[in-house]
């Protein structure tokens, strides 16, 4: 099996054009594995698809497989472009959220950036989470993938390792949740760090940051139809909400290394 690794602001994955192998679970588990595989926050296989350009499948570090990830397609975009698949600057992307709309941004003839039609967000209600140690107040909000999202003074001193776990695994998310901890730095700047279902900490998230942007925006922390800086570990996205919820996210995606693994 050939992969490529690829990463979104530190978001990484092993993409493999195919179909997705019977023993997905053992195998994306041993090669996500940073110590002995290759290290990954899991694996997305691209395939063609009947109702858009291509289809792509999201499996966690823990062989789980999630609905949609925005690191994840920005980088499905520069892979089938670059790749040769197609020649197209715009693109259609079935996912298990619906079918994205892709626009590349190219430099000498290499992607360097990716904005993403995200669709809607769907702003749900505040919730008080229970946790060991107390209770903390989130903001449920579906990207087509369920997110929880509570605001902050200082996104440095949050306890994600500890709090994000009780949050995703608590019963008030029956399928686990996705945890954003955001800052707000200004009307058009957060600050954000997340644990991913099934992943846990990780340097980025695209959904995650276009459910905390459009939770500042339900909260009137920031604006709608300005773009909004989000400030991950990895990197920088610029997410726009819309009067209507409609999200746009712009941000890079970048090759790591190809591979190949003998199943």
């Amino acid at each position: 099996m050939h992969f490529t690794k690829m990463q979104g602001l530190g978001n990484d994955y092993l993409y493999v054009f195919g179909d997705v192998p019977e023993n997905i679970i053992e195998l994306c588990t041993h090669l996500s594995d940073r110590h002995f595989g290759a290290g990954s926050d899991g694996m997305i296989f691209i395939s063609s698809s009947k109702v858009a350009d291509f289809k792509m499948r999201i499996f966690n570090a823990d062989g789980s497989e999630a609905m949609m990830c925005g690191n994840g397609i920005r980088c499905v975009g520069k892979y089938v472009y670059e790749k040769g698949y197609t020649n197209k600057t715009g693109l259609k992307i079935e996912t298990l959220s619906g079918i994205k709309s892709l626009d590349l941004h190219l430099a000498e003839g290499k992607v360097k950036s990716v904005s993403v039609d995200m669709g809607y967000a769907k702003v749900l209600d505040d919730i008080i989470v229970p946790l060991k140690n107390g209770e903390v107040l989130c903001l449920a909000i579906s990207m087509g993938n369920p997110h929880a999202v509570t605001f902050v003074e200082d996104v440095k001193k949050a306890d994600v390792s500890t709090i994000g776990p009780q949050i995703e695994h608590n019963k008030i998310f029956p399928g686990g949740v996705n945890v954003e901890f955001a800052e707000i730095i200004s009307k058009n700047t957060i600050r954000m760090r997340v644990w991913e279902r099934g992943s846990g900490v990780t340097l980025a998230c695209g959904t995650g940051a276009c459910a905390a942007a459009s939770a500042a925006v339900r909260k009137g922390l920031c604006g709608f139809d300005n773009p909004i800086t989000v400030i991950l570990d990895g990197g920088t996205l610029e997410i726009t909400v819309h009067k209507d919820y409609k999200i746009t996210m712009t941000g890079p995606a970048e090759t790591v290394y190809e591979g190949d693994i003998v199943c």
